[in-house]
């Protein structure tokens, strides 16, 4: 036991210098600056400016979650499942995006989506269109490059899910007469819900703080909280608002993630 704890114990005081300290500062900012008081959070929760960020944010992570878990899923089965060759050109699309940066994506995504990119050139020079349609700086934007960035940090839980799955189960039901599509729904997918809830957990937590890809395809017409905050901190300095809403994000997630794991639970049970 002593043994455990001195090695375990440079690693819980690392956490607690990089994680617990900033943290106590940032609440003790949402109560004090620039006066002690409820101030901070009173206007994070009453201003309608503020509110139509927080409603922009979830929608948005709501949806972006919706898409980046569906086409991971069937991203997953393809991998999965599928023949050699399949498997091997799934793998690749799968992990190429991890050695690209999330600027670099947001940019690829800006040039392509712009009004003279590659999309709206292609759409005119094939007839389709007479003018260019404005897909940047809209939460269009937002959804798709939000959901290419995460839709390979989903892949990984539902792989997990889908190769533990009983083949056994699925050959007695295809002897007993299921349709294949019946077996998917009725036995395949409940089997593989933990992998789900996984991916829809990551997911989202990773999307409701998101602020890169959101500022550049956004073009400040869609701002979520992430890029609220870094406004309140470096060009409107209300750093207590901002430490305010940070806290009100911190306790939203972990009330969601608490509902969702406790919704799962009941589900395994």
């Amino acid at each position: 036991m002593r043994a455990s704890l001195v090695l375990i114990g440079p690693v819980l005081l690392f956490l607690g210098c990089s994680y617990l300290l900033p943290f106590l500062g940032i609440m003790q900012l949402s109560f004090t600056d620039p006066e002690p008081g409820l101030a901070q959070y009173r206007q994070v929760l009453t201003d309608p400016l503020t509110l139509s960020v927080i409603w922009r944010t979830i929608r948005i992570c709501v949806i972006v979650t919706v898409v980046s878990v569906s086409s991971a899923y069937v991203i997953t089965l393809l991998w999965v499942r599928g023949s050699p060759v399949v498997r091997l050109l799934t793998e690749l699309c799968i992990m190429i995006p991890f050695w690209i940066s999330v600027l670099s994506r947001a940019f690829g995504w800006l040039s392509m989506l712009s009004n003279r990119g590659l999309l709206n050139t292609w759409l005119q020079e094939l007839g389709v269109i007479d003018s260019a349609i404005q897909m940047t700086r809209s939460e269009f934007a937002v959804v798709v490059g939000m959901s290419h960035y995460l839709i390979p940090f989903a892949v990984f839980p539902l792989a997990t899910a889908i190769r533990n799955v009983d083949e056994r189960v699925l050959t007695a039901a295809d002897g007993m007469g299921a349709s294949r599509l019946r077996i998917f729904w009725q036995i395949f997918l409940p089997m593989t819900s933990s992998g789900i809830m996984g991916a829809t957990l990551l997911v989202f937590v990773f999307s409701i703080g998101f602020y890169v890809t959101p500022a550049l395809l956004g073009g400040g017409q869609s701002v979520l909280i992430a890029e609220l905050i870094y406004l309140w901190i470096f060009q409107i300095p209300q750093w207590g608002v901002a430490a305010a809403m940070s806290m009100v994000l911190m306790i939203a997630v972990g009330g969601i993630l608490y509902l969702l794991m406790r919704r799962y639970g009941e589900m395994a049970k």
